[in-house]
């Protein structure tokens, strides 16, 4: 799920790393893990990326003037570029925020029981946070992602995440 036309803004941050300062105005994706959030345009920070795990507090709101908001915080990991905590907001000024923050909310749950979030097929997850991509098809590119008018990829490239053992 994307929207376009959404502003980042943070709050709350110590040692306020230049690239967080002011409005970023992009696209904001949700994965099956994370949300990830790209600018539009030349600014210094051109993504910022926010595992569900590192995410708390996360509230929609839907005040009375002005546009729909997605707010919460975030602390950084480690070797992430940043230290600490932020409040961040999550503005869709072309609308979504209430089905985006519904969705987000919903893929948060099922990936924090180890769930295969719905419609999450093609990327498997690995504990360290990363992804592993299936090996490209015989014609050497990538099958399309969910949502596209193609057939789905056959199911034995795309493992589920990793059986959780309790810890």
């Amino acid at each position: 799920m994307s929207y376009d036309h959404v502003e980042l803004t943070f709050n709350d941050m110590k040692n306020v790393p230049e690239a967080f300062k002011g409005t970023k105005k992009g696209t904001v994706y949700l994965t099956p893990y994370r949300v990830i959030f790209l600018s539009k345009g030349k600014d210094a920070m051109q993504s910022f990326m926010m595992p569900f795990y590192l995410m708390k507090d996360c509230e929609i709101k839907q005040p009375v003037f002005g546009a729909n908001y997605i707010k919460g915080t975030v602390k950084a990991e480690a070797g992430g570029g940043w230290e600490g905590s932020a409040s961040y907001k999550l503005t869709f000024t072309a609308g979504g925020a209430i089905e985006f923050g519904q969705r987000m909310l919903q893929v948060a749950s099922q990936a924090s029981r180890g769930e295969v979030p719905s419609g999450a097929y093609g990327y498997s997850y690995m504990p360290s946070g990363a992804y592993v991509y299936p090996p490209p098809v015989a014609n050497g590119m990538y099958p399309c992602p969910p949502g596209y008018p193609y057939p789905p990829p056959p199911p034995e490239f795309y493992p589920g995440p990793p059986m959780m053992d309790g810890a």
